[in-house]
């Protein structure tokens, strides 16, 4: 799995082929969508119309809560796969926990089938707790390969990645710029990149890889879309990443996968 991917989250079907095309030309090779985007079939158009052959590609999709229990969950892959024309996905992933309803551990168990049938090679959650995490492990087969969080400098679950550490559970962070939501605009970061001559959101991805997460940065912007990718040739010192560390308020963008789906 590429540390760098690209996210679709908010493109609109009609822009995904675009998008999704100029980030395989910008080198990416990891695309993440999801049942809910509503853009599948343009990143399968995209994939499809691609050089870039299949076997290189790293494709994740995730099922949406009301697409939960086993047998839809069955039926909603399938669906996926065929909107995205692919015979098989390198990741699927439980969207959201969504506790109130408890169907997440029969929907696993789906999950499963499905990687050992071959119609997914890798198996995962998103937005899952160390709660729902430790229910997964205890009482199914296989333990999720990723958990797909919001993750940022701003919310840095310090706890919840030392529980994936301890399990063998990789860290992918959504939102990891911080969603448009002034982390970008933070002195200490604005300082930092200038110090290594990058912008403050190449100076935040280069943060992600040097403490081990994987990263699916958004953009519908050509530059952005390359900058994002361009994290090489410069490393964050000690210093750089203890005044990072220190940027943490535990604030989210998104909902909390504690409460939300509970009413």
């Amino acid at each position: 799995m590429p540390q760098v991917g690209f996210g679709v989250f908010q493109v609109p079907d009609d822009e995904a082929e675009r998008v999704v095309t100029v980030a395989l030309e910008a080198g990416y090779r990891s695309i993440d969508t999801a049942s809910a985007y509503g853009n599948e079939e343009g990143v399968g158009r995209a994939l499809r119309d691609s050089a870039v052959p299949r076997e290189e590609l790293f494709v994740t999709t995730k099922l949406w809560n009301d697409e939960q229990g086993y047998d839809n969950a069955l039926r909603a892959c399938e669906a996926s796969l065929s909107r995205l024309g692919l015979d098989y996905l390198d990741l699927y992933l439980i969207h959201w926990p969504m506790t109130a309803r408890d169907t997440y551990l029969e929907t696993w168990r789906a999950l499963e089938r499905l990687k050992r049938d071959g119609r997914v090679r890798s198996i995962g959650v998103s937005n899952f707790t160390v709660e729902t995490l430790r229910r997964v492990i205890e009482e199914a087969d296989v333990v999720p390969a990723v958990n797909q969080i919001e993750l940022h400098p701003y919310l840095q679950q310090d706890g919840l990645r030392a529980f994936h550490r301890d399990h063998g559970i990789r860290t992918e962070a959504w939102a990891p710029l911080g969603q448009g939501q002034g982390l970008l605009d933070d002195p200490a970061l604005d300082r930092i990149a200038r110090d290594h001559g990058r912008t403050p959101a190449q100076i935040v991805l280069r943060w992600h890889l040097q403490i081990g997460n994987v990263v699916i940065p958004k953009s519908v912007t050509p530059s952005r879309i390359a900058e994002n990718i361009d994290l090489s040739g410069f490393e964050l010192s000690p210093d750089d990443l203890k005044t990072i560390g220190e940027l943490d308020k535990g604030i989210r963008v998104g909902p909390d996968p504690a409460t939300f789906g509970a009413a």
